[in-house]
C-alpha cells in the first residue's frame, strides 16, 4: 500500500525544490554578473593592437558589408557606464560628447580621427536601446556612403 507524504513533509519538500531554484538563480546572476564585469574591464583596457592590425580587421568587415550592399556597419556597442557621463552628451548630441569617453571606445574613436576620417569615412556613437525609458547601450556605426 502506498503511503501519502504528510503535509509538513510535503512543505519541506517545496521547500527544499524553491531553496535549490533560488540558489540555482542566485548562481546564474553572479555569472551574468561576474561576465559583465570582466567584459567592462576588457572594454576600459587598451586593446593593444597597432594601427595596421586594426585597418586590417575594419578592411574585413567593410569588405562584408560592401559585398552586402551597405553602406554601413556597427563595428561596436558598448555600456554606457563607459562614458563620463552616462552617455548624456552622445543622447543630446552635445558638442564636445568625445571627450566623455573612456577605454577602448575613446581609442576607437582617435583611431577614426587619425586614420579612418581622412579616407572620408563617418563614425557615429548613438544610444541604441533604453531600458526602463534611460539611455542604455552605444552602438558605434561606421559608414562610407
Amino acid at each position: 500500500m502506498a503511503k501519502l507524504p504528510s503535509a509538513k513533509d510535503l512543505q519541506m519538500k517545496i521547500a527544499e525544490i524553491e531553496g535549490a531554484k533560488a540558489s540555482a538563480a542566485a548562481r546564474i546572476h553572479a555569472a551574468a554578473e561576474a561576465e559583465k564585469e570582466a567584459l567592462l574591464a576588457k572594454l576600459l583596457s587598451p586593446s593593444g593592437l597597432s594601427d595596421d592590425e586594426v585597418i586590417e580587421k575594419a578592411g574585413i568587415i567593410v569588405t562584408r558589408a560592401v559585398e552586402d550592399g551597405r553602406t554601413s556597419v556597427q563595428v561596436m556597442r558598448f555600456p554606457n557606464h563607459l562614458c563620463s557621463d552616462n552617455g548624456r552628451a552622445i543622447n543630446q548630441a552635445e558638442e564636445g560628447w568625445e571627450k566623455t569617453l573612456t577605454g577602448r571606445p575613446k581609442e576607437l574613436y582617435e583611431f577614426w580621427v587619425r586614420r579612418l576620417k581622412p579616407l572620408g569615412y563617418h563614425l557615429r556613437y548613438e544610444i541604441v536601446d533604453y531600458p526602463h525609458g534611460m539611455p542604455g547601450d552605444v552602438g558605434v556605426t561606421l559608414s562610407w556612403g
